[in-house]
């Protein structure tokens, strides 16, 4: 192939991966990347010798991982150790009521049958079919670009289809599993981020189930943006420009083509461009309307994942008894979902995360300091302001010393809040959403917004607005699977 030039906006996990794939190819690429910093919600923060993740915590489908660095004949390991955590998290219940979810199946087992006598055997069928959603799923489902429902229009296909419950929901097929309330929440939490109630996503995603407990959670010494500064040195490896503080303010489109895309920084032309950047933010305000893939109406119509309100907060002292990942299940989860999901609201009571990297990683903190991450979902969209976050954030302090048993108000020494506003004003999020589109049945795969600009020759989309949806491991597929696609329009240019 000639050199042909490629824009792509947006330095996130797609983007990052698109662009390698391209330069990989023979293409001149180009990322133009709004903020100072490369990997979109999974930045950095560093302060007074504390370094938080911002945005994704959990290391999970490791498999994903290693097969992107194969691509280029590397391995994770040639840029971050992984730990694989044990216990992968603990769930609270109430004081002196948690779980810990071990790494290893026989503790595992044993734990389910402890809660509900019976159940290890049914945790056996429930991970034998979620690892066969998990197989199909992630062998045949998310790498198709699902331009159209013909490309599973596949008998063979439409089998599997049936075999990985499209059209069953999560909380039915749970249910038929399990009794135990507490078992039935420890199942059903994963769902809880991809943006509908357990009610409403189809029992397929019980793949998650699988990648959490069998595959199992892990971490990448130093923090999730160790895998972003593994795929920036690869993407420069093959030549890839990053220009970082360079946000596209507007792409021209002359004859049906993208022609030039302006930035505050100047202008860039090229011959193929990929917006790995909000899509609503790029459909809506970054090409002319008349160009446009979708109407105001369509987006305001889509569900969306959550948002979230959190706190990165350093501790001047070590917190005794809590784990990597902790959740804090001691409300009704049901009540929670459904003022995400069905009725928006600022929720009443509840339920909330907490990550302590530093149990695993002396490097995010000080010596003898704790290294904070607290997260509570939310509906996108809603109205947000400092007043509401510290109440919020006083609410779940008050919650975590009381269960926990550990008293660290008075410790803190770092604190900064992130939430909807934040989300806008860093990443053009639609509705300052956390995650991307929802994985309802109506939102999934060629049901998705489109890949391809419809109505202009040489563009597309990635990342967790498009297929294959919302997540790490999702994103980077996402920037796989529109790198091939960009290849066949750039081989059609010839």
């Amino acid at each position: 192939m000639s050199k042909k030039k490629v824009i792509v906006i947006g330095a996130g996990f797609s983007g990052l991966a698109a662009a390698t794939l391209l330069a990989k190819e023979g293409c001149e690429v180009t990322i133009l990347e709004k903020n100072d910093q490369p990997g979109g919600r999974a930045r950095i923060w560093q302060h007074e010798g504390f370094t938080f993740d911002m945005g994704p915590s959990w290391y999970w489908m490791p498999d994903v991982f290693e097969d992107y660095f194969a691509l280029f004949g590397k391995k994770p390991s040639d840029y971050y150790h992984l730990t694989r955590l044990d216990p992968g998290y603990r769930v609270y219940y109430a004081q002196n009521d948690h779980i810990d979810v071990a790494a290893d199946m026989d503790k595992l087992k044993a734990l389910f049958e402890r809660i509900e006598p019976g159940s290890s055997q049914a945790l056996d069928e429930f991970l034998k079919q979620a690892e066969y959603k998990y197989r199909v799923g992630m062998g045949e489902y998310v790498f198709k670009p699902s331009h159209s429902i013909t490309e599973y229009m596949d008998l063979n296909l439409l089998k599997k289809s049936l075999g990985i419950q499209l059209l069953t929901s999560m909380s039915k097929h749970v249910r038929k599993y399990f009794k135990n309330p507490k078992l039935i929440k420890l199942l059903e939490f994963p769902v809880l981020f991809l943006g509908a109630t357990p009610q409403n996503t189809p029992a397929m995603y019980s793949m998650m189930n699988y990648a959490d407990l069998v595959l199992g959670t892990w971490y990448p010494q130093g923090g999730m943006n160790q895998i972003v500064k593994a795929m920036v040195s690869l993407a420069e490896s093959y030549g890839v420009e990053i220009k970082l503080n360079t946000e596209v303010t507007a792409i021209d489109i002359q004859n049906g083509k993208a022609g030039q895309v302006h930035t505050k920084a100047g202008s860039f032309t090229a011959d193929l461009i990929i917006s790995g950047a909000d899509y609503e933010h790029t459909d809506q305000q970054l090409i002319p309307k008349e160009n446009r893939n979708y109407t105001p109406q369509y987006w305001n119509s889509r569900t969306m994942s959550p948002s979230s309100l959190l706190y990165y907060i350093g501790l001047d002292k070590r917190v005794e008894g809590i784990e990597h990942h902790n959740l804090f299940f001691d409300e009704d989860f049901e009540l929670h979902a459904r003022e995400i999901y069905t009725d928006p609201k600022w929720p009443t009571k509840p339920l909330f995360y907490v990550s302590c990297a530093s149990k695993t990683d002396a490097t995010v903190a000080p010596e003898g300091h704790e290294n904070l991450f607290f997260l509570m979902p939310l509906a996108p969209g809603l109205h947000d302001d400092e007043a509401l976050r510290e109440k919020y954030f006083d609410l779940m302090l008050n919650r975590f010393e009381a269960i926990t048993g550990q008293s660290i108000r008075q410790n803190i020494v770092v604190k900064r809040s992130y939430a909807m506003n934040d989300f806008k004003a860093d990443y053009h999020s639609f509705k300052g959403n956390a995650y991307g589109l929802a994985n309802t049945l109506s939102q999934t795969a060629f049901l998705k917004p489109a890949m391809r600009a419809k109505k202009i020759k040489n563009m597309l989309y990635t990342g967790q607005l498009t297929v294959p949806g919302p997540g790490v491991p999702p994103a980077l597929i996402s920037g796989r699977v529109v790198a091939a696609e960009a290849l066949k329009l750039l081989n059609k240019q010839k």
